[in-house]
């Protein structure tokens, strides 16, 4: 039972991303939130650069990536794969489970794989400063980090509740020359607004993000810099899954089972999207399952609207399932899955049955994430414990049918910035949040309903001018 890796060599590292968006059959544009319009790339470049903009809009398969990212990424890519044998033996089950590490990257989680990439195309249009917000930390030191290597100052506004949670995520970013502040804040007008309306408010990834954008419309040296949701940034990811599939080339398997977990959607995209593309180019079909939240179920819980990304309505419309952008999660540990909505890619996936969704509560991703340590001998970062949680059910699903199937899950991160989280649960002290249907209905009554809105788990209709 010794530990089995596969390990890529540097030259291997991926020569381009993988867009999803090339092979699906149907798509609905962001759109301009004042005219209902597609948003084009004129739209976005007023907070991004056009590089970013084209690809957020882009239809092309395969997009090349920049030989210096791929120099920065070369420091920790290509990442391993690893063989849970252990952790089989343990749960006594005939499955394979193999797992994806990204917590080899300077910040400790997958966040590097677009943060590099924003960071140089900013960097080449003359930006000083980047503007984002962040949850767990994870995202926000990662930007971090892509600035300090670029020479671009950072601003990170840190959803609040994680803010406190987890200071070592925040020296992390200050120690790589950024500077945090907790969101919401009484920096921005969309902080101080919602102050006004809940001085104890928790925050939110969407107001954090209302308050980054905002930032980045104010300063024409600014630009603001997404770290999850956006099609640019799924993009990315998709050197994960490009990786991996080398990777099960090497292990002569092939997944049947493919896990990652879902807040903005990043990470799941970043795996599960290059063996999609190869199943809708007639490939071998996988079973996708999106691991979320039960606090916070866009996917499971949401409606499929257009929606903002934000929270004071900055941001183009996207077609997504969504809980409302004024909805405010509890304040759960996986700070990197508070979010409201999802990516619309991952959104469209499961409205074309490519994808399945599935909540769990924090105490069990908890207890997942201690099983793994265990036997694995990596603490995973909470957000990847809603993996390895799914990732188990399903084992223990296979020894209970007498069946071998492969499972691949991705393991986004380390958790040695969540100390505290496991601490709390190992004292008896963390439970699990309930998901507030009355507060989600009350959200959800304020999507821009000009733009149309469908019901959860069916295909929205087509809005004028999509």
């Amino acid at each position: 039972m010794d530990t089995i890796k596969y390990q890529l060599a540097d030259s291997q590292i991926p020569t381009t991303w993988y867009n999803l968006a090339a092979d699906l059959p149907v798509l609905s544009p962001p759109l301009h939130p004042g005219t209902g319009q597609p948003a084009t790339v004129e739209d976005l470049v007023g907070i991004m650069p056009k590089e970013l903009a084209e690809q957020e809009l882009s239809l092309e398969r395969d997009i090349e990536i920049p030989s210096v990212v791929r120099q920065i990424y070369a420091q920790w890519r290509p990442a391993p794969l690893f063989r849970a044998r252990r952790l089989e033996k343990l749960l006594d089950t005939p499955a394979r489970i193999y797992y994806k590490y990204e917590g080899g990257s300077p910040a400790g989680s997958h966040k590097p794989n677009t943060g590099i990439a924003q960071a140089f195309y900013n960097k080449e249009a003359g930006i000083r400063r980047l503007a984002t917000e962040t949850g767990a930390g994870q995202w926000g030191s990662s930007l971090s980090l892509a600035g300090a290597f670029f020479g671009l100052e950072v601003k990170v506004f840190m959803v609040r509740v994680s803010y406190h949670q987890k200071p070592h995520r925040r020296a992390l970013m200050q120690a790589y020359g950024a500077t945090c502040v907790p969101s919401p804040s009484t920096e921005t007008a969309a902080g101080r607004g919602i102050l006004a309306d809940d001085p104890d408010c928790p925050g939110s990834l969407g107001i954090a993000t209302s308050e980054a954008i905002e930032v980045a419309m104010n300063d024409p040296f600014t630009n603001y810099a997404g770290g999850s949701v956006l099609n640019h940034v799924a993009l990315h990811q998709t050197v994960i899954g490009k990786e991996a599939l080398l990777q099960l080339e090497m292990a002569d398997d092939y997944p049947d089972i493919v896990v990652g977990a879902a807040g903005g959607g990043s990470n799941l995209a970043g795996l599960a999207f290059p063996f999609l593309g190869e199943q809708l180019r007639g490939g071998r079909r996988v079973r996708v399952i999106a691991a979320e939240p039960s606090a916070c179920p866009s996917l499971t819980q949401g409606r499929v609207a257009y929606d903002f990304g934000d929270a004071t309505g900055l941001t183009p419309l996207l077609k997504m399932h969504t809980l409302g952008h004024s909805f405010v999660p509890p304040a759960i540990h996986a700070g990197g899955l508070r979010y409201h909505g999802i990516a619309p890619l991952v959104s469209q996936a499961l409205e074309d049955g490519l994808l399945e969704a599935r909540a769990v509560p924090q105490t069990a991703c908890f207890e997942a994430g201690l099983t793994f340590a265990r036997t694995e001998g990596i603490l995973p970062a909470p957000e990847s414990t809603h993996a390895i949680r799914v990732a188990i059910d399903e084992a223990l699903r296979l020894k209970e049918e007498g069946r071998s199937e492969a499972i691949l899950f991705g393991l986004s991160g380390h958790g040695h910035f969540d100390l505290t989280a496991y601490e709390k649960y190992l004292g008896d002290e963390l439970v699990d949040e309930g998901f507030d249907q009355e507060l989600v209905a009350r959200s959800l009554s304020r999507l821009p309903e000009q733009f149309g809105a469908g019901p959860s788990g069916t295909q929205a209709d087509q809005v004028a001018g999509s």
